[in-house]
């Protein structure tokens, strides 16, 4: 079974200018990948005639399935229409289907067709017509010597339903292609260099129809496995067998996998052992409450935090001792210590966790420079403690903070 490529074309002067972000790429993505098609380019082009013809020829070189978005309105700068009429050497001319389809969307809102809108009815005379329940755009699909292009609207919401209700189930019925599997292991602690090199023997023994991604954020590596074969069952058992031989060498990094997130897999953690934790937070102003409370359930072993930002707050709500602060300041290890044992006290709870440190971009010292940063875990028995030397960068030092504070709690749950 031969391999099905894809190319993904969004047109639009605003994306070139920064003034929107392309969401359509990664979801057409994942549509096609679903299917096991893969996306070989994705290229962002301005409303330009040429542009257009040039990145289109060339895409249908390489590609069997080429989908564009963009540049289908009604004014003068949307000329994706005109231009596929040219390309596919066909003239435009009204569709009386889409008319009518244009002309019940404004009835049903009470409001006559406006003149200028009459242009949207207008379509190339070889295309299929694909239409649109959510806008005035219909979508256009060309066939050309067993290969498809396929025109659709710039707005998400209508490119979204036209993928998934039109789009995928027409291309499924004419191209058949292989299946593609992803797995992905997550990892939080270890940079992807020393992932590599304690699973180098691994990754270089995988078969040859799996290969090994590296897909690194700050703090964390998703190794993702992708398989591409005819049956999705025995490639699921084909990876799995890959998986249990390579966990076992980096299992005190891995915390999860697929859709799960840091923040969950502690809260599941917490709640099988009946434990409640509260937060104490300095430089990361709320950000470690957020991650627990986004998840839904958290009530059940969540307490509370407390934002001790300034050193009166640390002193009045969480008992830090002045000499404390006076002596080793606000960024320090004494400090923390207090910190955390003060707000499993404060709240009552099994275990607390603090931070303190220099966010930036300013306020840092040549002894405590911007991105020192001191964690703690206090359960009643024992406080833990860990000096964080990151980046000049304040939003990446809360996160980055937040989610090593998340791993420090997965680790002592889990020792």
């Amino acid at each position: 079974m031969k391999n099905i490529f894809a190319e993904i074309i969004t047109i639009g002067d605003e994306i070139l200018y920064g003034q929107i972000t392309d969401t359509n790429s990664g979801f057409m993505s994942q549509a096609l990948d679903q299917i096991g098609i893969k996306v070989k380019r994705m290229t962002s082009i301005s409303d330009d005639e040429e542009e257009i013809l040039t990145a289109l020829q060339e895409a249908q070189q390489r590609a069997d399935v080429v989908l564009l978005t963009g540049g289908l309105g009604p004014t003068k700068d949307d000329i994706t229409k005109k231009t596929l009429a040219k390309y596919f050497n066909t003239k435009l001319v009204e569709h009386p289907e889409a008319l009518q389809m244009i002309t019940d969307y404004f009835e049903k809102r009470n409001r006559a067709l406006p003149s200028n809108l009459r242009t949207q009815a207008l379509m190339p005379q070889s295309c299929e017509v694909l239409f649109n329940r959510l806008g005035t755009a219909p979508a256009m699909w060309f066939a050309q010597g067993g290969k498809a292009v396929v025109s659709m609207p710039g707005v998400p919401q209508e490119m979204e339903i036209l993928m998934n209700e039109m789009v995928i189930p027409k291309i499924i019925s004419l191209f058949e292609t292989p299946v593609i599997y992803h797995k992905v292991i997550k990892t939080f602690g270890a940079g992807e260099s020393m992932l590599s090199q304690v699973i180098e023997q691994w990754e270089d023994a995988l078969p040859p129809h799996m290969k090994l991604a590296y897909l690194p954020t700050w703090g964390e590596v998703k190794l993702r496995i992708t398989a591409t074969g005819a049956d999705k069952a025995s490639l699921e058992e084909e990876v799995e067998i890959e998986v249990q031989k390579v966990v076992p060498l980096i299992q005190k990094y891995v915390y999860g996998y697929d859709r799960d997130e840091l923040e969950s897999i502690v809260g599941d953690l917490l709640k099988s052992q009946g434990k409640t934790i509260s937060t104490a937070e300095s430089c990361t102003g709320g950000f470690i409450g957020h991650l627990f409370t986004k998840i839904a359930g958290s009530s059940a072993y969540y307490e509370g935090g407390i934002i001790s930002y300034s050193n009166a707050v640390k002193m009045s709500q969480l008992g830090v001792q002045s000499d404390t602060l006076d002596t080793h300041g606000a960024v320090s290890e004494q400090t923390i210590i207090e910190m955390a044992e003060g707000v499993r006290k404060k709240l009552n709870t099994d275990i607390g966790v603090a931070s303190s440190g220099v966010a930036g971009p300013g306020g840092g010292s040549p002894e405590k420079p911007v991105g020192t940063v001191w964690i703690a875990y206090a359960d009643g028995i024992k406080t833990s403690t860990r000096k964080l030397s990151l980046t000049n960068d304040r939003l990446i030092n809360i996160r980055m903070t937040s989610y090593i504070v998340l791993d420090l709690i997965r680790r002592k749950l889990k020792a």
